[in-house]
């Protein structure tokens, strides 16, 4: 007897189409044969982890048939210093995906909307669908615009009604790159009522440089009591193996999303990986140095093969390859053992989205991506 398992479903789910991940280099290796292989397809540090955090694994390894502190004591203590808000106000995650979907748990139903801008973070379509709850998508900036495909802080605040419950912002955004200036963004906050809940999602602050006029959207937390703001050590820590993240918010807010948060869901390692690298100040500024350095390279290759970009703050380049298919570039890349990020699937098809790496595998990327533009 077969039964239809969709049908007994949520009907959230039955339609929902899982996260896909940039391609691993194990996936690569098995497919073309290669050993040589550079990824810039997920945003990652090319510099790796922090010592310091290499060092806290190797101590807690001897600790693992213990279940981790399921309050995150250290590291919330070390987050609080270091960002100087309450430990209650703390909320810790599996990665900040995972505080994006104890955001969607704890305030969406299938009665509420959720808002976010087109060429947003796939994952808040995919929360919000798998609540029951509606999506409303608001238009992004238009091509000619000085944030082409951006979010249009007016736009949003258009698709809010009465059924709104929580706004997605992602700021910088991936996968374009472009941010929210200091004054649109304070200003759509302060336009937004305060029973909408408002996500900023801060996953490449530490990229931010200064002249940007990217805000940090925790100077808005205390004339703000629905914001809500996440971050994530996979990034600019280089700890993306291990899946840590974390949401400050109102101690209030932050009980709610404790009270959907699965026991034990950040493990030992990454606690303790996470404590350490925030106290390791020079491997972040190497690691900012690095994709400052790189950004700059990324860029000037492309002037020199007439392509444009968006306008980036975080860590990866999304270039607008004109006339050409993102995902045909994409798949010529991986024959030469080069993995990048195609973006149709954000509305783009005919960009690509490539991470800041070292300069020898920027270099690689560029060697490439010449070779493949010359068919």
């Amino acid at each position: 007897m077969s039964c239809d398992f969709p049908s007994l479903a949520a009907p959230g789910v039955r339609t929902l189409q899982p996260y896909q991940p940039g391609k691993p280099e194990s996936e690569l290796r098995r497919e073309y044969g290669l050993s040589d292989i550079v990824k810039l397809a997920s945003n990652e540090n090319p510099l790796g982890p922090s010592p310091k955090g290499l060092t806290a694994v190797r101590e807690a390894l001897a600790h693992l048939a213990r279940y981790p502190d399921g309050n995150g004591f250290e590291l919330k203590t070390a987050l609080s210093n270091r960002l100087q808000v309450p430990v209650d106000a703390l909320t810790l995650g599996n990665g900040s995906n995972d505080v994006l979907e104890l955001v969607a748990r704890a305030f969406l139903t299938p009665e509420h909307e959720a808002v976010f801008s087109e060429h947003a973070f796939a994952v808040y379509p995919i929360v919000t669908q798998a609540i029951g709850a509606t999506a409303r998508v608001a238009k992004a900036n238009p091509p000619a615009h000085a944030m082409p495909y951006g979010h249009d802080p007016a736009a949003m605040r258009a698709s809010i009604n009465g059924r709104t419950r929580v706004i997605f912002v992602a700021n910088p955004n991936n996968p374009t790159g472009t941010w929210l200036k200091t004054a649109e963004l304070e200003g759509f906050l302060d336009s937004v009522p305060e029973q909408v809940i408002v996500v900023v999602d801060e996953a490449y602050l530490e990229y931010v440089e200064p002249e940007l006029d990217c805000p940090n959207a925790m100077q808005w937390l205390d004339r703000f009591p629905n914001l809500v703001v996440t971050r994530t050590f996979s990034k600019a820590y280089g700890l993306a193996g291990l899946r840590v993240g974390y949401a400050i918010s109102d101690p209030r807010v932050a009980d709610l999303l404790n009270r959907v948060r699965e026991p034990f869901n950040v493990n030992s390692l990454a606690l303790a990986a996470a404590a350490a690298a925030l106290e390791d100040a020079g491997h972040l500024e190497r690691g900012k140095a690095t994709n400052r350095a790189g950004m700059s390279q990324l860029q000037e290759a492309c002037r020199n093969f007439g392509l444009t970009w968006l306008p980036s703050a975080g860590n990866f380049l999304c270039i607008d390859l004109g006339g050409r298919s993102g995902r045909e570039v994409f798949l010529e890349l991986l024959k030469r053992g080069v993995i990048t990020r195609p973006v149709d699937n954000y509305g783009l098809p005919r960009h690509l989205r490539i991470s800041i790496g070292t300069e020898a595998e920027n270099a690689r990327l560029i060697e490439a991506l010449a070779d493949v533009l010359k068919q």
